[in-house]
C-alpha cells in the first residue's frame, strides 16, 4: 500500500483544490487545500499570501497544505512560519493538515518536515493538527488546552518526536494517532517508549488510540491487551502494521477489549482461525488486507 490519492475530507469538511482564478468561498461546507508543482517558481507562503488575499479570513477555519515544490529537500519551516506570521489575523482557525502528499509526489518518508513549536504557540484555539512526514521533523513540549485532534503520519517516526509529547500537556485530546513505521525510515521506539506516551497523554477525553503502521504491532497488541485505559476508548487501531496471531491472542484474551465499540487491525499477518474468533468479538473488528509472510518477513503498509 502506498499514500496515491490526496485527502478527500479534512476537518469534517469537503477538500478542495485551490485554484487561483476562482473566487475563495468560506461560506459552505470545503476547506481549500493549497499545492505547487514541480516546476512552479512561487514558493508555499507566496501561493499562502495569494490565497489569504481572496479569502474572507475572519471565517477561515480549516486548510490543507499539499505538496510545497520540492518538498523531499526544502522543508516546512517556511511554510509554519507564514501561518505564524498570520496568526493575528487568522483568528477562526482550528484545523491544519500540512504535508496532503501521494507518493507520485513524494514519498511519506522523503517528505521533510519542520519545527512545530511556534505554531501551536501561535494557535491556542487550534483543535486539529494532522502532520505527514517525519524527517526533521521537531517539537518541543508544549500546554495546548484546546488541541483535540493530533495525526502524526510517518514511514519512520523518530523517538525524540514521542518524547516531546511525553512532556507535552494535551487535556483535551480525543483522538490520538502516530504512524510509527518501520526502523529502515527512522523508527527508533519500542514498547516502553509507547507505554510512557499512553500515560502521558491518555486523559479522560480521549477516545481514539491509534499506533499505525508499525513493524512492533504484536508486541504493542500484548502490552495494550493488559491496559485498563483501552476499556475506555471507542477505537483501537493497529491497522497498516504486523500483526499476526501472537498479538490478536492477547487482544483475544483481553477484558478490555471486549469494551471497546471498534477494533482496527487492517493490514494485518492473522490466520484464518484466529480471525474467525476475532470477529465473534461482541464489537465491531476490522480484518481488511489480509496479508501473507515473505519468507517469514512482515511489511508495514506505508513505508515508501
Amino acid at each position: 500500500m502506498t499514500i496515491s490519492e490526496s485527502t478527500e475530507t479534512f476537518f469534517n469538511k469537503t477538500v478542495t483544490a485551490y485554484d487561483p482564478a476562482l473566487p475563495v468561498d468560506l461560506s459552505g461546507d470545503k476547506v481549500y487545500r493549497l499545492a505547487l508543482e514541480y516546476d512552479d517558481e512561487r514558493k508555499m507562503p507566496d501561493l499562502f499570501d495569494q490565497f489569504l488575499q481572496s479569502a474572507d479570513k475572519s471565517k477561515l477555519d480549516a486548510l490543507v497544505i499539499g505538496m510545497w515544490g520540492e518538498p523531499y529537500e526544502e522543508s516546512a519551516d517556511d511554510i509554519i512560519a507564514a501561518l505564524v506570521a498570520r496568526a493575528p489575523e487568522l483568528p477562526a482557525l482550528r484545523a491544519l493538515f500540512i504535508g496532503d502528499m501521494t507518493f507520485e509526489e513524494c514519498e511519506i518518508s522523503w517528505i521533510v518536515q519542520g519545527d512545530y513549536t511556534p505554531l501551536l504557540n501561535s494557535y491556542p484555539k487550534l483543535e486539529e493538527l494532522r502532520i505527514r512526514g517525519a524527517q526533521d521533523l521537531s517539537l518541543e513540549p508544549v500546554t495546548h488546552t484546546a488541541l483535540r485532534k493530533l495525526t502524526i503520519e510517518s514511514g519512520g517516526l523518530p523517538s525524540e518526536v514521542v518524547e516531546s509529547l511525553i512532556g507535552s500537556s494535551l487535556p483535551a485530546l480525543e483522538h490520538l494517532e502516530v504512524w510509527l513505521g518501520s526502523d529502515g525510515y527512522g523508527f527508533d521506539g519500542d514498547v516502553e517508549l509507547y507505554r510512557r506516551l499512553l500515560g502521558a497523554l491518555a486523559g479522560p477525553s480521549l477516545r481514539y488510540l491509534g499506533l499505525r503502521d508499525s513493524e512492533i504491532t504484536d508486541e504493542l497488541a500484548q502490552w495494550l491487551a493488559g491496559e485498563e485505559i483501552v476499556g475506555r476508548l471507542h477505537t483501537l487501531d493497529l491497522s497498516l502494521g504486523t500483526l499476526g496471531d501472537d498479538g490478536a491472542r492477547a487482544l483475544l484474551d483481553s477484558p478490555h477489549v471486549r469494551s471497546l465499540r471498534r477494533l482496527d487491525l487492517s493490514h494485518h499477518y492473522i490466520s484464518a482461525q484466529v480471525q474467525e474468533s476475532l470477529k465473534a468479538l461482541p464489537l465491531e473488528v476490522v480484518l481488511d488486507d489480509a496479508q501473507e509472510d515473505d519468507d517469514g518477513e512482515r511489511y508495514v503498509a506505508v513505508g515508501e
